[in-house]
């Protein structure tokens, strides 16, 4: 397997390539509607009627997942799997790296373990800490180790070393050394790497009541459980109530775009929170230390470990994390521009792919283009799309207006452009109404007036899809270019329950 320490020129021109072709394509749109505006016209027509596509697209397959989700959360998962042959044998091992995070927000992560419908001896926690964030992070680590050690079939608590070689100040890096001493521990207890799940955690993840039961289930019942990856829904309703508009829209639109994906699952990567059989862990040499988006390279390393006989099983069982609070909504919003900026650092997959297809045979070409363009269109859609149709799209309209205002393209335009946005709205009444399901119960401190604050937030979407993605889309991937490389952005939790 290629290594990118290991970096070239090869390596650096490939890094440049994805933030080549966006560029090109936003200035290239604005020169051309000053050359060849009536040109620029009819690509915009065209990108409009593919955005229309995608959009449909989206409203399709959500509602495939949505109907799977509902079934799913209904089921009584726990009985199922005590129905499989050899299901007590199953150990559920959760690493949960975690760095300056409030002692509550852990805290409420392991409870919500407790009151998972799952054998609590079957549950295995790896909570690891960063040295580097001092003696505040020891003292959590003391206090939740006395509280929860002895609650549960295995607990194992350690400190990340800070400065190891070869590493990257990230999450990643800690969860590479929490996955060692997880090894440790299953060798000296002779535990079978093959009956040993491991579900990563953001550490302010909690669970469905049937997570557990369910990933066990599927585990057992998967015609090759060791050679998949498996990825539930994620939401982001922890603090949901509490968090601005703004991130709201933003944390919804993760939600339906990994619902749409999972969907899908021959387009799946890894994503945030995410499960594996220790054996694969162990195979691929657990998560990459010197990364951003170590989540979903987990699933390339298993990928090209396996020559391509690896996949992404989805879960419809729901996993909630926190939606990103600051102090003030000035806070707020920068945390929200970091932590989008980081996800889509998931460009830097670009390169690693690219060089390991190159050099092995052993995958198929078809498997070989079907990732590179699921990521490279997905990463290029989420730079350019909003911006060529929200801003770029009329600016032909403006400066071609001298030069061919008679002409039936140009008289028609305005309204077919205007059809085209209007139909495109379907996608945002969709989500209106399923984000207002997705909703948990609201707590008593928040005003009921939150409710319509809820439905008319996505007035919003169009801005927050340029600032808070088309933005900082082309931040990450211009930053890959120049080899300003992107450190590791820890998004602030911050609950307000008061």
């Amino acid at each position: 397997m290629y290594d990118p320490k290991q970096k070239g020129l090869s390596y650096r021109l490939l890094e440049c390539m994805p933030a080549t072709f966006v560029w090109t394509t936003l200035l290239g749109t604005i020169a051309l509607s000053f050359v060849r505006p009536l040109w620029a016209i009819l690509f915009i027509i065209v990108f409009d009627l593919f955005w229309v596509f995608r959009v449909f697209y989206f409203v399709f397959y959500i509602t495939v997942s949505w109907l799977r989700y509902r079934r799913t959360i209904k089921r009584d998962w726990l009985t199922e799997v005590r129905k499989q042959q050899g299901w007590e044998r199953i150990l559920h091992a959760v690493v949960l790296p975690f760095y300056t995070e409030p002692e509550a927000v852990i805290r409420t992560t392991l409870e919500s373990f407790l009151a998972a419908a799952y054998p609590h001896k079957k549950l295995l926690i790896v909570l690891s800490a960063e040295a580097r964030a001092g003696d505040s992070a020891q003292k959590i680590l003391k206090a939740i180790t006395k509280s929860y050690g002895d609650k549960f079939g295995g607990f194992i608590a350690t400190t990340h070393p800070d400065g190891l070689e070869g590493e990257i100040k990230a999450k990643g890096a800690n969860a590479h050394w929490a996955g060692h001493r997880l090894k440790e521990y299953i060798d000296a207890q002779h535990i079978p790497y093959k009956d040993v799940v491991v579900s990563y955690f953001d550490v302010d993840t909690t669970v469905h009541q049937q997570y557990f039961a369910n990933l066990a289930y599927t585990y057992l019942t998967h015609p090759n459980p060791l050679r998949t990856s498996y990825q539930p829904v994620a939401l982001y309703n922890n603090n949901i109530w509490e968090a601005s508009p703004v991130t709201r829209v933003a944390a919804f639109g993760t939600t339906f775009w990994l619902l749409t994906e999972l969907a899908r699952p021959e387009r799946l990567f890894t994503f945030s929170s995410h499960a594996m059989s220790f054996q694969a862990l162990v195979d691929v040499g657990f998560w990459q230390k010197d990364i951003v988006t170590d989540d979903s390279r987990i699933f390339l390393q298993g990928f090209f470990r396996y020559d391509g006989a690896y996949t992404v099983t989805p879960l419809y069982i729901p996993v909630s994390m926190d939606a990103v609070i600051g102090e003030g909504i000035g806070e707020s919003m920068k945390n929200l521009y970091k932590q989008q900026r980081r996800w889509a650092y998931g460009i830097e997959h670009f390169p690693y792919m690219m060089k390991n297809f190159l050099g092995n045979n052993r995958i198929s070409r078809r498997k070989k283009i079907h990732h590179l363009w699921n990521l490279s269109e997905g990463m290029y859609s989420w730079a350019t799309a909003p911006i060529i149709i929200t801003v770029i799209g009329r600016l032909p309209l403006w400066v071609g207006r001298d030069s061919f205002a008679h002409s039936a393209i140009f008289q028609s335009a305005p309204y077919v452009l205007e059809k085209l946005m209007t139909i495109a709205m379907v996608g945002i009444f969709v989500s209106i109404g399923l984000s207002l399901l997705l909703l948990p119960p609201r707590p008593k401190h928040t005003s009921w007036l939150t409710w319509p604050i809820m439905a008319a937030q996505w007035i919003m979407l169009p801005i927050t899809l340029i600032i808070f993605g088309s933005v900082p889309a082309l931040d990450a991937q211009t930053r890959l270019f120049l080899g300003k490389y992107l450190g590791f952005f820890n998004t602030p939790k911050q609950r307000n329950t008061s």
